[in-house]
């Protein structure tokens, strides 16, 4: 029998840790528990995980602070990270985002919203059989190798903005609600607000530098990518 996903739940408080991890023992997955970002680490050290589960307040070094390390080491920032949140506040909602996680769960959350959202960012995570190229102008992306670049300059791209971007530069020039972004680019959106598309659209042109004002705003109904913004600029 093949072993789940293996999940790193990173969270100091034992009651919370353990409603998760004997919820995501009893779905198919394998937890892994870490108290604080000093045996988080030392986890990541031995095996990665499928996906981490990290909590924003921790004792020593801060969710946070943990996210943006992971993210900018090569060996764990694939991993897709999703961030336990007692804030429901939108700036730090953004600020988990812009961290590197690639969702967050406000706490308190039910297990089926625990479940849902881990098999989204594992889903998301997946590698898909694409080889395929798609050029705007000076815009460049290949699927195969995930790299982007902008007049000869390789761009910064998070997994979620290149899968954003992948699909908007295959479907130029229409309008693109951003339910029906959340259906294409996220796939399981049930529990995703559709505020998390703008915050990834916000971050995505700023990864493109002189190319982000190629992915347009079309008040009241969504974004689309402008092919001839390129050529013109």
């Amino acid at each position: 029998m093949k072993n789940g996903p293996r999940v790193l739940v990173v969270e100091d408080e034992p009651a919370i840790a353990e409603l998760v991890c004997v919820n995501l023992r009893h779905n198919g997955f394998q937890p892994v528990w870490a108290e604080d970002g000093v045996a988080a680490q030392r986890e990541l050290d031995a095996v990665l995980p499928d996906a981490i589960l990290l909590d924003w307040m921790l004792p020593g070094q801060s969710g946070l602070s943990l996210a943006r390390k992971w993210r900018n080491d090569p060996r764990t920032k694939g991993i897709p990270i999703l961030m336990l949140t007692a804030r429901g506040d939108e700036p730090d909602k953004v600020a988990g985002l812009d961290a590197g996680a690639d969702d967050y769960i406000t706490k308190p959350f039910s297990t089926q919203e625990l479940l849902a959202r881990i098999r989204a960012v594992l889903r998301r995570r997946a590698p898909e059989q694409v080889n395929d190229q798609a050029a705007a102008g000076e815009l460049v992306l290949d699927a195969a190798t995930h790299r982007v670049s902008w007049r000869g300059q390789a761009l910064k791209l998070g997994p979620t903005e290149f899968k954003l971007l992948h699909y908007l530069m295959k479907h130029p020039e229409r309008v693109h609600s951003r339910s029906q972004l959340l259906d294409k680019v996220w796939g399981d959106h049930v529990f995703i607000e559709e505020r998390t598309v703008d915050v990834h659209v916000k971050r995505l042109r700023e990864a493109l530098g002189g190319a982000g004002a190629m992915i347009e705003t079309v008040r009241g109904a969504g974004y689309r990518f402008a092919v001839d913004y390129g050529a013109a600029a």
